[in-house]
């Protein structure tokens, strides 16, 4: 089966947290949104995070990135588990503080949950800017 993005309208999603709580400015949804002019920005922490809660069981192969330069993480965290079970650690990998789509491939893994955690951000303060977040694979 071809690879294909696997977040839709029924994937439950949450966010560390979101600058000023201003949702709708700044919200989760900008992640998924494919504008080039919205974006999820944290606020201020030592290290942010995503979650995303399949409605199915997954197969993922590929995390796209788009970060705001002065505000990318240059160490993020994947994480996932299936239904019922604790997060494991699937992958690391090093995104560079620059502005354009970065692609990262994953060792495929089997999951319902996802975790990304976005480390030592490049913001002095620890903010994370996302303007987009691809996952992609298999629907199982």
């Amino acid at each position: 089966m071809p690879m294909g993005p696997l977040v839709c309208s029924e994937t439950v999603s949450r966010v560390s947290s979101v600058l000023n709580r201003d949702a709708k400015q700044f919200g989760k949804k900008h992640l998924f949104d494919g504008s080039e002019e919205t974006c999820w920005n944290s606020d201020q922490g030592s290290s942010q995070w995503v979650t995303l809660e399949f409605p199915q069981t997954v197969k993922v192969s590929q995390i796209q990135l788009q970060f705001q330069g002065g505000f990318a993480s240059q160490l993020c965290t994947l994480e996932g588990c299936r239904k019922g079970d604790e997060l494991v650690k699937i992958a690391e990998f090093y995104p560079e503080d620059i502005h354009a789509l970065q692609i990262f491939r994953t060792e495929e893994a089997t999951l319902d949950k996802l975790k990304i955690t976005f480390e030592n951000s490049t913001d002095f303060f620890g903010r994370v800017v996302v303007y987009r977040l691809g996952v992609l694979g298999e629907k199982l």
